[in-house]
């Protein structure tokens, strides 16, 4: 359950939930499979799997929720053969053209009868509450599937009242001043992978890979007015990742060294294996959330 990715978003107001009033109001946005004629369902499931009941897990004052997304694989190209052939054979028995009306009712007919015989894919996305830092997490690889998971819990909560983070200067603009000067503050490196795009239009895009980023080849497009989207970074030996423009974390990975400092647990039961990487993870990150941010400039304040 090592996060991969990070969404992140401050608390507007304090976030005054227990784990247990939480777990009251996920019981009705529990994950149940797809039906028949279902094309997705999502809902809540625990962080342990399924072997566990609890859907919030606490560990040192963190919360842990998953929620799990279902979906019915039906291409579109399928859709449109079979309805173009039940169609064809109405048009032929009748001897007239099909109304408009009558394709999108026979589209129906051909949506319901495929649904059950479709395949169906599933993905699990974790998210972490922090509620004295005042900031809440999605492990996520867009903004909108991490928004799709603040939905789903804003329904179980009533409200949430999150935002993304806003920097005083926009990360680009930052990211870029970096490579300009060939330093990143204390506690963060340079790697090797960067993505520079014109701040014109049409203006291209540059994307660099197993590349020394301080170099005159680099400085000569951001010259020609190119700004840092995405810049691979190294904080503290401990992460290595990708920061982009919109202030997202991709490709997060821990060191061995870190993910090995639970090796010698002893663990009865794979539930607290999870437990011991959680409080392990959430403790490096409650580190690292606030030294990117001031990396980056700093929070915007009213």
């Amino acid at each position: 359950m090592w996060f991969k990715n990070l969404q992140l978003y401050r608390f507007t107001r304090p976030f005054d939930h227990s784990a247990e009033s939480l777990e009251k109001m996920l019981q009705g946005y529990l994950f149940t499979p797809c039906g028949n004629q279902d094309m997705s369902k999502f809902g809540w499931i625990s962080p342990f799997g399924k072997q566990a009941d609890v859907m919030v897990h606490e560990a040192q004052g963190q919360l842990l929720l998953c929620a799990k997304k279902e979906e019915k694989m039906l291409p579109a190209s399928v859709i449109k053969d079979v309805l173009q052939e039940k169609i064809d054979e109405m048009e032929a028995a009748q001897g007239r053209a099909l109304k408009k009306k009558e394709k999108e009712a026979l589209k129906e007919d051909v949506l319901h009868t495929l649904l059950p015989r479709a395949f169906t894919r599933s993905s699990q996305t974790f998210l972490w509450i922090n509620p004295t830092e005042g900031y809440l997490v999605v492990d996520a690889g867009s903004a909108k599937k991490a928004d799709d998971v603040l939905s789903l819990l804003r329904k179980c909560t009533g409200s949430l009242p999150v935002i993304p983070f806003a920097l005083k200067n926009p990360p680009e603009i930052t990211m870029t001043e970096w490579l300009n000067e060939g330093s990143v503050p204390a506690g963060f490196t340079l790697e090797d992978e960067a993505e520079l795009r014109s701040a014109l239009e049409h203006g291209g895009i540059i994307r660099c890979k197993e590349q020394d980023l301080v170099t005159e080849e680099i400085k000569a497009h951001l010259l020609a007015d190119k700004l840092v989207t995405k810049l691979a970074l190294n904080w503290s030996d401990t992460l290595s990742f990708v920061l982009g423009d919109d202030m997202s974390v991709k490709r997060l990975k821990f060191s061995e060294e870190l993910r090995e400092e639970n090796e010698d647990i002893v663990a009865e039961t794979p539930a607290a294996r999870i437990d011991a990487d959680f409080a392990l993870m959430t403790g490096e990150l409650a580190k690292f959330v606030p030294e990117l941010i001031a990396a980056l400039g700093g929070e915007k304040t009213e």
